[in-house]
């Protein structure tokens, strides 16, 4: 599916998303007439999806992150559908992750400490239909957050 162009681009993309189509091309070996069509051709397929800004959340006040492991009341017709649609409302859960076996779901939350966290769990996550059981781990730190591809 990809060639060695390909995975040039998207390598160089990847550690400079800010770089230029021109810069790309030039990193890459090619015209940049070349890696233009070849980044919209991969866009067009699905495997480049857009740009991102990556946003420090620490940095604006929010300093407690929690990842929920929630196992649902499987009983319930649409249980899946019905929590993952109001989780969704939860601004403070920043993703949502279904799993196959004993665990369901997994929230990712973040609040900005202790008490807003707090508010939050008690006021918005258990309140959450179909919670049979959930388990709460707190993020202590972050050992690697890397999210390149090895190409």
């Amino acid at each position: 599916m990809l060639d060695d162009t390909d995975r040039r681009l998207l390598r160089y993309l990847q550690s400079d998303p800010s770089a230029s189509t021109a810069e790309l091309a030039d990193r890459a070996g090619v015209s940049t007439a070349v890696a233009w069509r070849r980044l919209d051709k991969l866009t067009e397929a699905g495997v480049l999806q857009g740009i991102e800004a990556v946003i420090d959340w620490r940095a604006l006040g929010f300093g407690v992150e929690v990842s929920l492991r929630i196992t649902l009341d499987k009983t319930q017709t649409n249980a899946f559908d019905e929590m993952i649609s109001a989780a969704r409302e939860v601004p403070e859960v920043i993703e949502i992750q279904t799993f196959l076996g004993r665990v369901d779901l997994r929230l990712n939350v973040l609040a900005r400490d202790m008490a807003h966290y707090t508010q939050v769990y008690r006021d918005r996550i258990l309140t959450l239909p179909h919670i049979q059981d959930i388990e709460q781990l707190m993020l202590v730190s972050t050992v690697k957050a890397d999210e390149a591809l090895p190409l």
